[in-house]
């Protein structure tokens, strides 16, 4: 299959984005969550500014791989692989058919997750725990959508030499 050069150069560009994205967040991950975020270490986030900026770096890195993954790199590789481009609801499910995502439902999910995170000021500690604990379970998630991703470019011999 042919693709325009254009299209090409923007791929590439976002592979290396969310590659570094997915870097990134792992990082931030395996410091937050080291050890079990509880309700009594979310308490604590106000006294605590490391672990309050580190907190902040994992939900800021979280929701960004998620947008560049769902409202630019997935539309633009749909687009690429000749895939009719839709509403985000069909995109989404056109990527869960073609095994990008594992589940439109799951991605949703980790969709709402990330507003409630990121538009949210969460002051109960409960809540807080619970909400960076499913992110924390998510971000598996995301890293593999990116390799599902990247794994195609590079047999459709669309990787170029940084991806």
């Amino acid at each position: 299959m042919n693709i325009d050069p254009e299209q090409l150069n923007r791929l590439q560009f976002l592979s290396r984005v969310v590659q570094r994205e997915r870097r990134h967040l792992l990082t931030t991950d395996q410091r937050v969550f080291s050890k079990p975020f509880t309700p009594a270490r979310a308490s604590t986030l106000a006294d605590n500014i490391d672990e309050a900026e580190r907190v902040e770096a994992f939900v800021s890195r979280f929701g960004r791989l998620q947008d560049t993954l769902g409202d630019k790199l997935l539309p633009l590789y749909l687009e690429a692989v000749g895939e009719r481009l839709g509403a985000a609801i069909d995109n989404l499910d056109r990527a869960e058919k073609l095994r990008l995502i594992p589940s439109t439902d799951g991605w949703l999910t980790m969709r709402k997750l990330r507003n409630q995170m990121v538009h949210e000021y969460i002051e109960d500690a409960v809540i807080l725990a619970d909400a960076l604990q499913a992110g924390h379970e998510f971000a598996p998630t995301l890293s593999a959508v990116v390799e599902n991703i990247l794994a195609d470019m590079r047999a459709r011999g669309w990787s170029d030499a940084n991806g």
